[in-house]
């Protein structure tokens, strides 16, 4: 059994946090990189948006400026947690639109180079593939996947890899911030001043997908050029909402991808001969018409977030579990862990010798009501801690992996 001062020193509101999430109720859950359970007090917060909208429109003059106001805190807050001018955070659905749209944006030349890590998601390495086929550029890798140890190590590791990857055509560089395979966390701030260096000054993109909500994220997404981030994961709000930090650079030098009404100056009406028809602000990468419910679902969900302590706090909450279920597993000799080091973040990745197929214990698992992922590159399954996680969810955990493996 895990030692009891696991949990020795919780505070009501994180207690609360917990009770208010109906998805935690009925299962033991460590997929908060997938998706975070959606609390009740935020299902309220949407629900009564809507009844508003409703109650003022749904399309009057006497809406507008609810709207507006929605849209314009929601994207303050952002701002703030992003530690950046409410101007240079736009809006998105997700983190793939957040990366894609101001991406293909991105003044390219024939013959640039993009350099990707080898850990990026699917999603964002599709995007630039096809950047790459339609622009005629040259993707470079760069390798960051076996970097398995403390953080200092890891810091230092990157910078040389990352120095010996950069070309002199290099225009683009893609590294999350939090690996969502390792778990490992990159020096994007120190990333960002290497790339300011280079004759080209690349610019740095990054997935903030598995950071915000876990981890501090202003130095990052101040010092990246496109810093996309989700409010579905680890910051427990709905689907179909999230944000990117733009620089003042991708601002005056990127154009709109995907145009709509709110990519506009003046939607009022169509002008064939407009010379700058585009916000010049972050606005120019929104498409159009959005969810407005959502924002203040995804405020309710941070409001919950602030109750549990600053985000040095959160995380230092976070990593206490993650250590303690990553050292449990180190005493499981059929597991391997992937990282040599305690996690720097909530996620835990590990192989079992002699497993083929980790899906097969997603769902073996599942069927006792614990639920884990499996991930193809490198093959592993993956448990995430947040500050809702028990001691008692991550024995359970544990319990059942000695059993199955002995």
């Amino acid at each position: 059994m895990l030692n009891s001062t696991l949990t020795h020193g919780l505070t009501d509101a994180k207690n609360f946090l917990r009770d208010s999430c109906p998805a935690l109720q009925n299962k033991i859950y460590f997929n908060y990189g997938g998706q975070g359970p959606l609390p009740t007090h935020s299902l309220e917060a949407i629900t009564n948006s809507w009844g508003r909208i409703q109650q003022l429109g749904p399309f009057t003059t006497d809406v507008w400026p609810y709207i507006g106001a929605e849209l314009n805190s929601t994207r303050l807050r952002l701002a703030q947690h992003c530690g950046v001018a409410p101007h240079r955070l736009a809006l998105s659905e997700n983190v793939t639109s957040g990366c894609v749209l101001p991406l293909w944006g991105l003044p390219f030349e024939a013959g640039d180079r993009l350099l990707i890590s080898d850990c990026e998601h699917p999603g964002v390495v599709a995007a630039c593939v096809e950047l790459a086929r339609r622009e005629d550029l040259v993707i470079d890798t760069l390798p960051v996947k076996h970097f398995r140890g403390d953080a200092t190590t890891t810091n230092t590791g990157v910078l040389a890899q990352l120095e010996q990857a950069l070309h002199p055509s290099t225009r683009l560089v893609v590294l999350s911030h939090l690996l969502w395979n390792t778990g490992q966390i990159m020096p994007i701030a120190r990333v960002a001043e290497q790339l300011s260096d280079h004759s080209r000054k690349p610019f740095l993109l990054v997935d903030a997908a598995q950071s915000f909500g876990q981890i501090p994220v202003a130095e990052a997404a101040a010092a990246s050029d496109i810093y996309a981030f989700t409010g579905h994961k680890w910051a427990c709000g709905p689907e179909g909402l999230g944000g990117v930090a733009l620089s003042e650079r991708v601002l005056s030098e990127g154009q709109p991808t995907l145009i709509g009404w709110r990519s506009l100056r003046d939607e009022s009406k169509a002008d064939l001969n407009a010379s700058a028809p585009f916000h010049s602000d972050s606005r120019r990468f929104e498409v159009a018409t959005s969810c407005v419910p959502l924002l203040s679902g995804l405020r309710s969900s941070l409001d919950l977030l602030d109750r549990e302590g600053s985000a040095d706090q959160r995380l230092a909450t976070i990593r206490s579990k993650s250590a303690a279920l990553w050292d449990e597993l180190q005493r499981i000799e059929a597991i391997t862990t992937l990282l040599d080091a305690p996690p720097a973040s909530g996620l835990v990745s590990f192989q079992i010798a002699g497993e083929r197929n980790p899906a097969d214990w997603v769902q073996r698992l599942g069927n006792d009501g614990i639920w884990i992922r499996d991930l193809a590159d490198p093959a592993c399954l993956r448990a995430c801690t947040h500050v809702c996680t028990t001691a008692e969810e991550i024995d359970a955990l544990l319990q059942k992996l000695r059993g199955s493996t002995h």
